[in-house]
């Protein structure tokens, strides 16, 4: 198996893929909220087949609110009704048994039941249908971000008040925030087996962010402990345009 901690791996897979792409994503105003834990916990979690990645030691759970905008296949325009929503995941770091490092989804939410049904069916990743409003302030470029998930009871929903702060910059190889942004391969578990899917995109701009309000109640509705506090890295990207590649095994 080819060592997943290889800094040479990880900057293989922000190379372009072979193949034909399916669809265009551009992804905007993220926001990146990180906890470390330990990665016995986090193995747990896992389907069999993927082996929880680290970082000195340590494993990583994020929360990722942001924009989705002119979301489309690849032959058909973008149509605003359709193509621009909101999307929250809940996500940590994985590699298979090939040695490929990428994330593992524990939820995605979605104010968009299209794209719901679509990639529930499609890509068999965890997708959820939720309340879900947005807004920037353009003076101050402060986004302030509400999410509720249909199923989630009693919970409250999730309010996040966040924005980047300092000059953009691409995270350094071999650093924290290159562990836990640069990610371009996703795992999922689909008709019984692990399969990937892989996105190609220029390298986040990211900055340091300040995030006045955030919360962490959908770890609960996820089957995860709440960290039960402050998030241990923080991060913030304008976005970047994505071109989404098909699955394979």
């Amino acid at each position: 198996m080819v060592n997943p901690h290889s800094l040479e791996k990880r900057l293989e897979m922000r190379e372009k893929p072979q193949g034909p792409m399916v669809m265009y994503h551009t992804w905007r105003d993220l926001l990146f909220l990180h906890w470390s834990y330990e990665p016995v916990e986090i193995q747990r979690t896992l389907p069999e087949g993927l082996s929880v990645d680290t970082f000195e030691g340590r494993a990583y759970v994020g929360i990722v609110p942001f924009y989705m905008r002119e979301v489309r296949p690849r032959f058909v325009p973008a149509l605003p009704l359709i193509s621009n929503f909101l999307e929250l995941n809940v996500r940590t770091y994985a590699y298979d048994r090939e040695g490929t490092p990428g994330v593992w989804f524990y939820s995605l939410d979605a104010n968009q039941r299209l794209a719901v049904k679509t990639a529930r069916l499609s890509f068999g990743l965890p997708y959820f249908h939720a309340w879900m409003a947005a807004e920037k302030d353009r003076q101050t470029g402060e986004v302030r971000y509400y999410c509720r998930r249909r199923e989630a009871g009693s919970l409250p929903g999730s309010y996040f008040q966040y924005r980047g702060t300092g000059p953009a910059r691409q995270a350094e190889p071999g650093s924290l925030e290159f562990f836990l942004i640069e990610r371009y391969v996703l795992f999922s578990k689909y008709a019984g087996k692990i399969v990937k899917g892989q996105v190609h995109h220029l390298p986040y701009p990211v900055q340091d962010a300040e995030a006045a309000t955030w919360d962490d109640h959908l770890f609960t509705l996820d089957g995860l402990t709440r960290p039960g506090r402050p998030p241990d890295a923080v991060h913030y990207s304008a976005g970047v345009r994505v071109q989404v590649y098909p699955l394979a095994r």
